[in-house]
């Protein structure tokens, strides 16, 4: 369960992480690089954590899918992205392919 806690943080990393770049205004700005960096190193240590038990797939699938949907809302109410039918579609079918994963995973003691 604990491995779960890192994978979880290390999504919330990686969304901080990448929401700074895009506000880092192409790592010309301190602040947000500064941020970037932090969140990442910060993101990659958990997720290795989080892979020692996690299936490598599972937890790439969820790590990914899981900060892209989040992201994908993100740059829509804060940086005004915009959102179609077939892309609220598409991501509708990436977070159902990260469940079928997650389901399907074998599950160790």
């Amino acid at each position: 369960m604990q491995n779960w806690l890192y994978l979880t943080l290390a999504i919330a990393f990686e969304i901080v992480g990448t929401t700074a770049n895009k506000m880092s205004d192409g790592m010309t700005r301190k602040g947000p690089t500064a941020v970037v960096v932090a969140c990442y190193v910060a993101c990659f240590f958990l997720f290795s954590k989080a892979v020692r038990t996690i299936e490598l797939g599972t937890a790439y699938a969820v790590w990914s899918g899981v900060g892209m949907a989040a992201l994908a809302g993100i740059g829509v109410v804060a940086f005004g992205d915009t959102i179609t039918p077939r892309k609220f579609i598409s991501l509708l079918l990436i977070v159902a392919g990260v469940v079928g994963l997650n389901l399907g995973s074998v599950k160790h003691p």
